[in-house]
């Protein structure tokens, strides 16, 4: 479970966030969140050339019908069991490093699968440390990842992806020991033979 200092995004007394639902009980909103996002992951995603801002606008486009912040960053400090995600304050600064140093790689364009296995985990990682929403981080993330290896020409086979793996891998990268998530990604980038 998440711990959040001072957060106005629950409501009063509650852990359960404010919704344009207005559901107040943490299953309710739950179900209707896997729903809503469910939904909007199989319309067409909104365009643009993986930035910062496209990375906003993908996290709206998944959230619109559940949050108000939709595509807004945090405001409040966040943790989970032993560790704190970047104050919100730091938040812009580091997503920009983040997305400028992404942008300096050509997005992973013509590089190898070993490199794309190398190098897109890294920046999963830090982009996860970074947490910059205050609900949706994962399902951004993993709608991001998928968007960049397939425009870097490495698409991912989601289908072969285990959720309790991937999220081992990703709470360990978060513990600074990066290896399982390159694991990871280099078992999702990779072609599986084709069946005869």
């Amino acid at each position: 479970m998440y711990e959040a200092v001072a957060d106005p995004y629950c409501y009063p007394g509650t852990a359960v966030l404010i919704n344009l639902a207005g559901l107040q009980t943490q299953e309710a909103l739950d179900a209707f969140e896997a729903v809503s996002t469910m939904q909007r992951a199989d319309e067409p995603l909104p365009d643009g050339r993986l930035s910062v801002t496209h990375y906003k606008a993908l996290h709206r486009h998944l959230f619109q019908d559940v949050f108000p912040w939709a595509g807004q960053f945090r405001t409040v400090r966040m943790s989970k069991e032993t560790s704190s995600f970047c104050y919100p304050e730091h938040i812009d600064r580091e997503m920009n490093l983040l997305f400028g140093g992404l942008k300096a790689k050509r997005n992973l364009r013509g590089v190898s699968n070993e490199l794309f296995a190398e190098q897109a985990p890294e920046f999963l990682a830090t982009l996860n440390a970074i947490h910059p929403f205050r609900e949706g981080n994962g399902r951004t993330q993993a709608l991001f990842m998928a968007l960049l290896a397939f425009r870097a020409g490495h698409p991912l086979e989601l289908d072969r992806l285990d959720a309790r793996d991937f999220l081992d891998a990703m709470v360990s990268s978060f513990e600074g020991q990066p290896l399982l998530l390159k694991q990871q990604i280099r078992f999702l980038s990779a072609r599986a033979p084709r069946q005869r």
